[in-house]
């Protein structure tokens, strides 16, 4: 799905230019890259590796994987775990992982997850690793963080974010009172113990309290926090929407492009439903080397509301991503 002249002629528009491009409606966004082959995902997370094949971990089957040479044409290639950790059954009857989180560290692929059921805060996030990130190789670490039905937060949807100073921060969240952040040990890609707090990042005070699925970057100088808003998992009736706020720390607060703070039900949209591409959501955002590429599902119109692969490229020219 390499674009690399498109994104070249975004780069020379001015910024009020782009400005205007930020969408007003619906109409305005734009659909997904082209992408073949194995596409039918959910919650997907990718990697490009130093021999540049694409990594592409998704919810279901232990962690399914799709790797790709050139970013378009997809292919299944296994899944990250051939026998489920016994532990998995005390937060998921079925043992099957939601929402992978895959990054490269110190010559490691770290990969988050979340076992959990659907609807219920008795959850957990888990982490495994491996020297190549490849199926059958990921060696798991046990669970990093959970909640409980007392718990007013949900430990689903992890996403790792390593800072210029070399800290390690983990969001995670899904409704209830929104989206958490931790602090991380680099040594064992577990909670820092010297430093416990669990901080809240954005939230829904008033009315639904649909907002999950952090994503958590750096760019000139701003930290950004994408996260998904409304209602995921309902095929064709699913309000799945993009959304993020920008902060000069990266606890936050995160306020979106009107100065409204994301605790306080703040978020500028980044990608909404739109003809056959509807609910997006469930995002991650990926350096590469023609840009930064926001990769997420959609559920196709066309197609009886079925999950399906979405990778666009952000501008960042204005301040604000803006996906194209």
């Amino acid at each position: 799905m390499s674009r690399p002249t498109r994104r070249r002629t975004l780069a020379v528009l001015p910024a009020a230019l782009l400005l205007a491009l930020l969408p007003g409606s619906a109409s305005a966004y734009p659909n997904p890259g082209t992408v073949t082959g194995d596409i039918v995902v959910h919650d997907p997370s990718m990697v490009r590796t130093s021999s540049g094949q694409y990594l592409l971990y998704s919810t279901g089957g232990n962690l399914q994987l799709r790797t790709s040479s050139d970013r378009t044409a997809f292919g299944r290639s296994g899944s990250a775990f051939g026998t489920p950790p016994s532990w998995w059954k005390n937060y998921s009857p079925a043992s099957d992982p939601w929402a992978p989180d895959i990054s490269y560290h110190g010559g490691t692929y770290l990969m988050y997850y979340a076992v959990s059921s659907f609807g219920s805060n008795t959850s957990a996030i888990g982490l495994a690793g491996s020297a190549t990130g490849q199926p059958g190789s990921w060696t798991d670490y046990g669970t990093v963080y959970t909640s409980g039905s007392s718990s007013d937060y949900n430990a689903i949807d992890p996403n790792l974010f390593v800072d210029d100073d070399g800290k390690w921060w983990l969001s995670f969240g899904s409704w209830w009172t929104g989206i958490k952040m931790i602090r991380i040990d680099p040594s064992t890609g577990k909670q820092h113990a010297g430093d416990t707090a669990r901080r809240s990042l954005a939230s829904r005070p008033t009315g639904t309290k649909a907002v999950e699925a952090p994503t958590v970057v750096k760019r000139n100088g701003y930290y950004y926090l994408f996260a998904s808003y409304d209602t995921c998992c309902a095929g064709t009736s699913s309000t799945y929407k993009v959304k993020v706020g920008r902060a000069t720390s990266v606890t936050g607060p995160y306020k979106d492009r009107n100065g409204v703070n994301m605790l306080s039900n703040g978020g500028t949209p980044v990608l909404e439903s739109h003809g056959r591409y509807i609910g997006p959501g469930g995002q991650s955002v990926l350096a590469d080397s023609d840009g930064d590429l926001l990769v997420y599902h959609y559920y196709d119109g066309q197609d009886n509301g079925t999950p399906k692969l979405g990778v666009n490229l952000l501008n960042w020219a204005s301040g604000w991503p803006v996906a194209y």
